[in-house]
């Protein structure tokens, strides 16, 4: 009985791994470099003076600005050593292969080795690079790039901190404009609170495995968990969707073809996890080992993943942090306790006597 049960908790340890080899890199694509959390907060006032049709905003928790031009006429985005860097109009996006911000901001590090073409004072080539009216790019001038905080945040860490008021020059022909904004430093939770909840949350839910032994409280027992692994799937098919909101995706359509690019294996799982609470509320066979393997999964991909908001202030989603931690902390509650509840009804199922043994 033993070894059966530590076979099938195996299976549900190797899906889960063999899970998380095959779908680390496509979840690690999305928005390239996109942070999971971080404490600086990133805002824009917009375009100064206003321009009708341009319009700014920022995306990926602050990491990169979002430039759409509908004025019908190029827009250009300054470089770092005042030359022309990106250019938008009614004939697409362009990218000066000239500039040096090309190649630094292609990472929100902005750690790229220029190339020998790279020279601010050579003039402008222009490459197409996107269709459409909208650019999207990481700017220095809107983020901090230190890795330690400002001198005014290690001094009193626990209050909000302006870090600056920025500005990135644009150029309408031969007029002037610019994106004017804000950068904050905001403190960030205690994770160690949020580690406590979630993982009383976890054995709480780990416990109605034990009422796997007595019925008619096994069969209610695990259609608790369902309902649980229910919510906790609806969790984790919410939050990427946020993300891909965040990141700038547009309409329904905008957020499928960001799901399906960049985050498919976390919709994925939130499915996953629905169908085997469903199967857990019918009561199906088999259902114990769909609840502890959904389970797991749903905690390493929903939780797990996103588990920085537990230690950060800004979440990359376009609803409060705190909604996102909440959020979070149910995809780990759900998954990992379903797991736990799923592999003791399975140790309880093996050593109950079957009618042939009495």
């Amino acid at each position: 009985m033993l070894r059966t049960l530590l076979a099938r908790a195996g299976l549900v340890a190797t899906a889960a791994c063999a899970a998380t080899l095959l779908t680390a890199a496509p979840a690690a694509a999305h928005g390239a470099d996109a942070p999971d959390g971080t404490d600086y907060r990133t805002r824009t006032s917009g375009v100064a003076p206003a321009r009708p049709g341009l319009e700014v905003r920022v995306v990926e928790a602050g990491a990169r600005l979002e430039l759409t031009n509908r004025t019908g006429r190029p827009i250009e985005v300054i470089g770092y050593s005042g030359e022309p860097y990106l250019r938008i109009g009614p004939d697409g996006v362009f990218e000066n292969s000239r500039s040096p911000a090309t190649y630094l901001n292609r990472t929100i590090a902005g750690d790229t080795t220029l190339p020998a073409e790279a020279d601010p004072a050579a003039a402008p080539s222009w490459r197409r690079i996107a269709d459409g009216t909208t650019v999207r790019w990481h700017d220095q001038r809107a983020l901090w790039r230190e890795s330690a905080p400002p001198d005014a945040v290690r001094a009193a860490p626990e209050r909000e901190h302006r870090v600056r008021d920025w500005a990135i020059p644009l150029r309408d022909g031969s007029d002037p404009v610019q994106i004017r904004g804000t950068l904050d430093w905001v403190p960030p939770p205690d994770a160690y609170t949020w580690w406590v909840v979630t993982i009383v949350g976890v054995l709480a839910v780990g416990a109605l495995g034990l009422l796997a032994a007595a019925a008619p409280a096994g069969a209610r027992a695990l259609s608790a968990l369902g309902a649980l692994l229910v919510a906790g799937g609806a969790v984790a098919v919410l939050y990427p969707v946020g993300r891909e909101v965040d990141a700038g995706a547009q309409g329904v359509g905008g957020v499928l073809v960001g799901l399906l690019s960049g985050q498919i294996w976390s919709l994925l799982t939130g499915l996953g996890a629905i169908a085997a609470g469903c199967y857990a509320l019918a009561r199906r066979p088999a259902a114990d080992f769909a609840v502890a393997l959904a389970g797991a999964c749903l905690a390493l991909f929903a939780g797990v993943a996103n588990a920085a908001v537990f230690a950060r202030s800004v979440a990359p989603v376009p609803w409060p942090a705190e909604v996102a931690r909440v959020m979070v902390a149910l995809a780990l509650v759900t998954g990992a306790g379903a797991t736990a509840a799923g592999i003791l009804r399975l140790h309880a199922a093996s050593r109950t006597p079957t009618p042939a043994q009495t």
